[in-house]
């Protein structure tokens, strides 16, 4: 099925400009949310703003917005004065430099996005996917949309193009402020935990594998309740024993060993 476009934009480097059309990537699968309802008559409720200095409930009309510089102290914007600070949005991503395909590192990953030629830019957009491709690089710009200035990344994809939105330098955290504690490996210890990782190792990430089981059994529960039906408890896994690390190894082992046997057994049984 095609994929709708969200966007249209003018993508520029040097001299030549290639229109394209921006696709999302994916999707986050929808959130299953629930509503708040008065319990006595199951009406939904209204969010209201409520201001606690003159104990009255606000219309639109009676906010403003503002932006707090120190403890309860604002600057307050208008409409207009916001308008005026907004990235103004002119449809272009401006390619300032190319860098080694390997310098932008996962850490910088927002999200993707893909990039397909709008009508007359088949040409040049090949072209710089394959420019890309054979220098190894990768192709930094500025992107304007939204009110927002991004930071992108184009990196070529097969022969057609795809764009990242990265995070700014001052957005980005460091993982160097995240506690890892300084526990010991012992090599027999990583010894086992290789042996591990090689007994349930496949060939390639294969996604098709993978269900979101939690929301399945959401979804399966509120279907239970359209049709009526009362839910009871939902059965949960066993919780399990912390035990000595080389035992929980050990056990690891053992298990993916078991699940390869299951998994021979299966591809050499003949279909009836």
């Amino acid at each position: 099925m095609a994929i709708r476009s969200i966007a249209t934009a003018r993508l520029s480097f040097g001299l030549v400009t290639v229109p394209v059309n921006i696709y999302p990537a994916g999707e986050a699968g929808e959130k299953i949310s629930f509503n708040w309802l008065h319990k006595g008559c199951g009406h939904r409720l209204k969010q209201q703003y409520f201001c606690p200095q003159h104990s009255k409930t606000l219309t639109k009309d009676d906010k403003v917005k503002g932006y707090q510089f120190e403890k309860d102290e604002y600057v307050v914007f208008t409409p207009d004065e916001l308008r005026v600070l907004e990235a103004k949005a002119n449809q272009t991503i401006e390619i300032v430099e190319f860098v080694p395909a390997d310098s932008v590192t996962r850490l910088y990953l927002n999200k993707v996005y893909f990039l397909g030629p709008d009508k007359g830019g088949d040409k040049a957009y090949r072209l710089l996917s394959a420019a890309l491709n054979k220098t190894h690089k990768v192709a930094i710009a500025r992107y304007k949309a939204r009110g927002k200035q991004y930071l992108v990344a184009i990196r070529p994809e097969s022969k057609g193009l795809i764009m990242e939105d990265l995070f700014y330098q001052h957005e980005r955290r460091s993982f160097k402020d995240v506690p890892i504690g300084n526990a010991a490996v012992t090599p027999k210890e990583l010894e086992l935990a290789v042996k591990v990782i090689k007994s349930a190792e496949v060939k390639s990430f294969q996604p098709a594998k993978y269900k979101d089981e939690v929301r399945e059994r959401l979804l399966k529960q509120i279907r239970k309740k359209i049709a009526g039906q009362d839910i009871t408890r939902i059965e949960q896994a066993p919780e399990k024993k912390v035990i000595d690390l080389m035992e929980a190894l050990q056990a690891s082992l053992g298990g993916n060993a078991r699940l390869r046997r299951a998994s021979r057994t299966r591809t050499k049984r003949k279909p009836k």
